[in-house]
């Protein structure tokens, strides 16, 4: 499973690491010690809470592309059959849900607390303002 430091958790949920060590000490974020005697918190402990307190992370990845829309987040749910499977993404405030081949999910290691980043590309978006009173 995964393990997250507490300056990764930081850094995923878009707080500070003082903040990250008050939730700890508060015991709202549960920890342990890695073989280094660190302070690391379980990537499936941390991706329930992410679903109720993250904020967007900066994306990772050293890649450029096309696909403007990269949501960095923690994998939160993942339901799979022989062939296809539902893959849930909390990206800060935002729970992105992807359709893929079970293969693809085994390939990628997807599981809940694992760290993953969601490429959107769309020749149809829709864009939405609130209606005028």
């Amino acid at each position: 499973m995964s393990q997250f430091r507490i300056s990764e958790v930081a850094g995923l949920l878009g707080v500070s690491g003082d903040t990250v060590r008050r939730w700890v000490e508060a015991e709202r974020l549960p920890v342990a010690r890695d073989e280094s005697n660190r302070r690391v918190v379980d990537g499936a402990a941390l991706a329930v809470f992410a679903r109720e307190h993250a904020r967007a992370a900066p994306d990772p990845s050293a890649v450029q592309r096309s696909a403007r829309n990269r949501l960095v987040g923690l994998v939160t749910s993942v339901v799979s059959d022989r062939v296809m499977a539902q893959v849930e993404i909390q990206c800060g405030p935002h729970r992105v849900v992807s359709l893929m081949s079970s293969e693809a999910v085994l390939e990628l290691g997807l599981e809940p607390g694992v760290l993953a980043v969601a490429v959107i590309k769309s020749t149809n978006v829709v864009i939405e303002t609130p209606g005028q009173q």
